[in-house]
């Protein structure tokens, strides 16, 4: 079998298949101030503690239940003050802020106080109870500590300049202020309930039902709810998420890119589109610990073999670009001579004879959804032709993710990874560190150059030495062969014309709090 039937077989059969006739009526997803509106989430949640927190479902609520020191502007990567007064970087080394007075924790937990931004704040420096640094450490790597100088005053005190803290510390999940005394009062259940002080209170959560929030009506900021709920209703099939759309179920989400034509069509029936260009990264991961996969000519044979362009035709529908190295074109650090592996089986072949492995079987990992099952049958027909056995293990989200925790990944063979990204390139070379190894580093690939030079570009000012820096890390990615791109992704929205949302630049990080009425 070729390559060449990708295209044809798989846009049959995956969710971008045909158009669907409806009838467009939004009783519940129709959006008017003061009232409800239902959004679709892809994915239910996992953990809303903000530093074990799994992806973005889990952020996105963070930041319209909780409040940051600052935050991003809606639609933009400038930021404004929230939860702080004030707040100023006085030195490379030193941020000062001031805290609003009067912000009240739900749930009677009482006032924010600089106490707890310090405890929010250094949960990020410190080894958690089981001795182990807490996932999304590296968000606050450069914070020494923070000094408490009043009630609602204080400064963080970095070791080093740190130019990303801004945008993936502060004004991001990461950097939501928590309650010490709701935090220390709840234990695990931090994981299941979220307490703010921002605009919406959390509600209720039902698991695989919906999460509600609720307008906050102590909310002492100027961007108050402009909805008295959202109900935010987990649908995980991207096909099943559009159909609710259209008949008015949903007034959000976002689908595959494989449905863009179909969207389009819908705008006289009351749907508004939107396309953003992802700088997320979609690859196969290679254990390079595990079985003939420690090998490298294996790895570098499993990269030859694989047919990217066909994935993107077949899988995707031809919506996407290509990816060849791990930072997008859009971001500081991208590889603009990365090298692209084109398909050739010959030379796959021979690069498994030079390391004399045969008859090799291997399990293909992946999500349960459309283009992540239609990848995997490419690729599973891609590395049969090579002489390579693949069984393909589709699973759902809560298993798959799940992975992540208590070194559940170290007996993964090849598994297909869609990650979301920040606008700076440390927080996707976090990723690939030594120390996620066990984590979220499911290559388990480790390089002590590799995380050197992370620690050296996130600590220094010259954009310059980061892009050369994190040229240099994605190079010694590509040596390893441990990672085969396939796309940074895009992102389309199909949503009810009677709302307006609002996203960061990224299309993965949503801004609840500033949805409204269109």
């Amino acid at each position: 079998m070729t390559s060449d039937f990708s295209r044809r077989h798989f846009l049959l059969t995956s969710a971008a298949a045909g158009l669907v006739p409806f009838a467009l009526g939004l009783p519940a997803a129709r959006a008017a101030a003061g009232g409800t509106v239902t959004l679709r989430l892809g994915d239910d949640l996992s953990n809303l503690d903000p530093a074990y927190r799994v992806g973005t479902v889990e952020g996105n609520i963070l930041r319209a239940v909780c409040q940051q020191l600052a935050r991003f502007k809606p639609g933009s990567l400038d930021w404004e003050p929230d939860a702080a007064k004030t707040i100023t970087q006085n030195s490379d080394t030193e941020i000062e802020f001031e805290l609003n007075p009067g912000q009240m924790f739900h749930g009677g937990y009482g006032e924010m106080t600089a106490e707890d931004v310090k405890f929010s704040f250094e949960r990020f420096t410190k080894p958690d109870k089981t001795g182990a640094m807490v996932p999304y450490a590296d968000d606050f790597a450069a914070l020494d500590h923070v000094e408490v100088t009043g009630t609602y005053t204080g400064k963080l005190i970095l070791k080093n300049p740190a130019p990303a803290i801004w945008t993936i510390g502060i004004c991001d999940a990461s950097g939501t202020i928590l309650s010490k005394k709701a935090f220390e009062a709840l234990g695990d259940k931090v994981a299941t309930q979220a307490i703010g002080t921002g605009p919406y209170l959390f509600k209720e959560w039902k698991a695989r039902e919906h999460v509600i929030l609720a307008a906050n009506p102590d909310y002492k900021g100027a961007d108050t709810a402009p909805f008295a709920e959202l109900t935010l209703k987990p649908i995980v099939e991207n096909r099943t998420a559009l159909l609710a759309l259209m008949a008015g179920e949903v007034a959000l989400t976002e689908t595959d890119v494989t449905a863009e034509d179909e969207l389009a069509k819908a705008k006289a029936n009351g749907i508004e589109t939107l396309k953003i260009d992802g700088i997320d990264y979609t690859w196969i991961a290679i254990n390079v610990q595990k079985g003939p996969l420690a090998d490298l000519k294996v790895r570098q044979a499993i990269r030859l073999g694989i047919d990217v362009q066909s994935i993107l035709e077949g899988a995707y529908g031809g919506k996407v670009g290509r990816a060849n190295a791990l930072l997008a074109p859009a971001l500081l650090g991208y590889w603009a001579d990365a090298p692209v592996y084109n398909r050739d089986p010959a030379a796959a072949k021979a690069l498994l004879a030079e390391a004399g492995q045969t008859g090799i079987s291997l399990t293909f990992t992946c999500l349960n959804d459309a283009i992540s099952q239609a990848t995997a049958q490419i690729v599973q027909a891609n590395l049969a032709e090579i002489g390579i056995t693949l069984t393909i293990n589709a699973i759902d989200p809560g298993a798959y993710w799940a992975m992540g925790s208590g070194d559940a990944s170290k007996d993964l063979d090849l598994t297909l990874i869609p990650y979301t990204s920040k606008f700076d390139p440390g927080f996707q070379t976090q990723w690939f560190v030594s120390a996620q190894v066990g984590v979220w580093n499911w290559q388990r690939w480790k390089n002590a150059e590799f995380d050197t030079l992370h620690k050296e570009a996130g600590s220094t000012l010259d954009k310059a030495v980061r892009q050369e820096k994190y040229v240099r890390m994605q190079q010694l990615l590509d040596e390893s062969a441990s990672c085969v791109w396939i796309t940074h992704g895009a992102h389309l929205f199909g949503y009810a014309k009677t709302l307006k949302p609002v996203m960061l630049p990224d299309g993965t990080d949503w801004q609840l709090r500033d949805f409204a009425p269109a």
